[in-house]
């Protein structure tokens, strides 16, 4: 077996590991959440490309001994500057990192989570006002079909504007959902409902989900 490996993924969060290397969670298309580690210092090309929310072609090193993968390379595709730029977009990326985390790269649907995801943190990209939070919701809970958790098109638990707006959010994209209108108080409802049910399956709330 090839000790070389590419395939595409998302940088889903960044951790020191020694004096100047660091560990990166990536979601992948083939083998869902991945771990690897990234030589070189601050100023290292490789380090500047692997970055959370950046999305690109993925090249991986495998030590069978270790049983550790090392990345060689990362083409990156989709930088995503602006998550990084606007406090509420940061604040809702990182909410969905978690829930990819937490929910172990989707499950064995790695190639429809991989897109969802991508969808999601492109629609954050350049969100405007009141949109970041609902493409958070919208991915909570398309995140709950793919899943498995949750599999009605409309949530009969909730008053009928939210209840309508996740039904159409069920088939629309994440960079059309900022269309659909919805009051505060309606959209912090279905908020409720999508992390509940999520929360029921993993057995525990992420503090992300609180912003």
């Amino acid at each position: 077996m090839t000790r070389f490996s590419a395939c595409p993924a998302i940088v889903l969060r960044m951790r020191p590991c020694g004096e100047a290397n660091r560990e990166a969670f990536f979601l992948t298309a083939v083998r869902g959440i991945t771990r690897a580690f990234v030589y070189g210092g601050p100023k290292s090309r490789l380090r500047s490309y692997v970055s959370p929310f950046h999305s690109g072609g993925l090249y991986l090193y495998h030590d069978p001994v270790r049983n550790t993968y090392k990345v060689t390379d990362f083409d990156v595709r989709l930088w995503r500057p602006g998550i990084r730029e606007n406090y509420d977009r940061t604040m809702a990326a990182a909410a969905i990192v978690d829930t990819v985390l937490a929910g172990f790269g989707g499950g064995c649907n790695w190639g429809e989570a991989l897109e969802q995801t991508n969808d999601s943190l492109d629609a954050l990209d350049d969100a405007k006002g009141p949109a970041s939070s609902r493409v958070l919701v919208h991915f909570l809970w398309k995140w709950a079909h793919l899943t498995g958790i949750y599999d009605a098109t409309s949530p009969g638990e909730l008053q009928a504007a939210p209840s309508r707006w996740l039904e159409k959010g069920t088939v629309l994209p994440a960079g059309e959902i900022s269309r659909l209108g919805l009051d505060s108080g309606s959209l912090r409802e279905a908020k409720n409902f999508c992390t509940s049910i999520i929360a029921s399956a993993l057995g525990r709330r992420l503090k992300s989900w609180e912003w």
